[in-house]
């Protein structure tokens, strides 16, 4: 598997848990950056506020994105993601509770690369993290960098 990181953007702390604890079982060893808020997200991928002076050319591997999130949501996260031309290829799967259509569509619309809805279930969960890893990490063949 690629070494680059993960960003895990999770406000929910059981959520951030399982999913840490799902990526460990699943034998997933990159570093998972965690950014609690969609404040925190947007200074990791743009280097600014506590990741200033981030090496911006290490951009994580893949972005699992909430939509819940405080001070901005998931989907304006995605929205300057995407409006901005060194993060627009960036992978980013939107991970989140919410099965709501409009969410879906959102998401999309926005060229989120994947939404997968959290399943309930531990087992479930910790399979379908192990298919996220094993996708996003190992067959994804990302944009040439420029």
């Amino acid at each position: 598997m690629n070494n680059k990181a993960i960003l895990l953007v999770e406000d929910n702390p059981d959520d951030e848990l399982l999913t840490l604890d799902a990526l460990s079982a699943n034998r997933i060893g990159n570093e998972v950056v965690v950014a609690r808020n969609g404040v925190e997200a947007l200074d990791y991928m743009f280097g600014t506020g506590k990741f200033a002076g981030r090496d911006l050319e290490d951009m994580p591997a893949v972005v699992l994105l909430d939509l819940k999130l405080p001070k901005i949501d998931g989907l304006e996260v995605l929205r300057r993601i995407r409006a901005d031309e060194r993060t627009q290829f960036q992978p980013v799967v939107i991970l989140t509770s919410s099965n709501e259509d409009e969410d879906r569509l959102k998401g999309y619309t926005l060229h989120a690369n994947s939404y997968v809805r959290k399943p309930v279930d531990f087992d479930e969960f910790l399979r379908a993290a192990g298919q996220l890893g094993l996708y996003w990490l190992l067959l994804n063949q990302p944009p040439p960098t420029k």
